[in-house]
């Protein structure tokens, strides 16, 4: 009895804190529909809200059908993600969108296995989406939500350990309300993104304080548990931006991978010279441009950029379909990362 008791308690406290103090004005919250809420679900993974509001409002003026994205090509998808980072994120989104297309007929599915059976939709996404989107009564488990959860049973050890999630999900089915589930959904999110938050939470205006052992116990900082530390490899790399008459040339990387199927900068692992002497130009000078490190959830990575000035070109026309010749001055329309965008910025501002 006392579980039933705290699982009804723990739901009812997170609805009506919600109900007073729950974010209910964001674009994705308006005019509710599962390709809105997936969009924003997945522009939300590992990104903040500020930061992901002026993409979404982009994102959806210029896709704003399942169908209208399906219909793009990648390289619209991956300009518009530019600067959000993650881009298996958008190649993702994209591929799904052609497959709801052409085996939903553009109709969102409707059951949790065919979400998850979505390219890059994981269980707890599928279940944001239904139960925002279509009502259904299913539980997440994002960042946001392990953080509550991990505080309020006092959850030892890392939730990327299997048997710590799956403690995890036991508690999240268990809180889960029969009703208004769409709107515990979104509380749980809140309550994590803007009460329980990673350092300094604000544990005074928590409607779960009372009964959260982490907070009994002085730990919250303590949970959830810290991924176990390694230090990260460094690698490094040149690259090399070729600029003839106010353009960059770039070529698109493979559509898996390391930036896959964004466009950037020649990367070779040769001496400048050497490298510049592959290139069918005639060379006016080679400037050093400023070294910087990029780094990945597995690696840092030391860029060594340089500008290779053509005086000469012996042929604009290049042979890979992959490569392109792109007007500094003008928008680029297709997907870079965020070091091609600093190397960018760093030719603009000598020339």
């Amino acid at each position: 009895m006392l579980k039933v008791k705290m699982t009804k308690s723990f739901s009812q406290r997170v609805l009506h804190w919600f109900d007073e103090h729950g974010r209910k004005h964001l674009p994705w919250q308006q005019h509710i529909t599962h390709y809105g809420v997936w969009v924003s679900e997945i522009m939300l993974q590992q990104t903040q809200v500020a930061t992901v509001i002026p993409y979404y409002q982009r994102f959806m003026q210029s896709f704003p059908t399942v169908e209208a994205l399906a219909a793009a090509s990648q390289d619209e998808v991956l300009d518009h993600w530019t600067g959000l980072g993650y881009y298996a994120r958008a190649r993702n989104l994209h591929k799904a969108a052609k497959v709801i297309v052409a085996d939903y007929h553009g109709v969102f599915p409707a059951t949790l296995d065919e979400v998850v059976g979505l390219p890059g939709i994981g269980r707890s996404t599928a279940g944001a989406i239904l139960s925002i989107a279509g009502g259904q009564n299913l539980p997440i488990l994002d960042g946001n939500v392990k953080r509550v959860l991990a505080r309020f049973y006092a959850i030892e050890g890392w939730p990327g350990q299997k048997a710590v999630e799956n403690q995890l999900w036991t508690y999240a089915e268990q809180n889960t309300p029969d009703k208004r589930c769409h709107h515990y959904t979104q509380a749980m999110m809140d309550l994590g993104a803007t009460v329980c938050t990673r350092s300094k939470p604000h544990c005074d205006v928590c409607p779960l304080q009372r009964d959260c052992l982490a907070y009994a116990q002085g730990r919250q900082g303590e949970f959830p548990g810290k991924k176990p530390k390694k230090a990260l490899p460094v690698k490094t790399t040149t690259m090399i931006a070729v600029l003839h008459q106010q353009s960059i040339l770039m070529a698109q990387r493979p559509p898996s991978g390391l930036w896959g199927g964004l466009f950037g900068f020649l990367e070779t692992d040769l001496a400048v010279a050497d490298a510049v002497d592959q290139l069918s130009i005639e060379t006016a000078e080679i400037k050093p441009l400023a070294p910087f490190r990029h780094t990945f959830s597995h690696f840092h990575l030391e860029i060594s950029p340089y500008l290779v000035i053509a005086k000469q070109c012996l042929s604009r026309h290049v042979l890979e379909s992959q490569q392109r010749w792109f007007e500094l001055d003008a928008p680029l329309g297709v997907g870079i990362a965020a070091p091609t965008q600093k190397i960018i910025s760093q030719i603009k501002q000598i020339l």
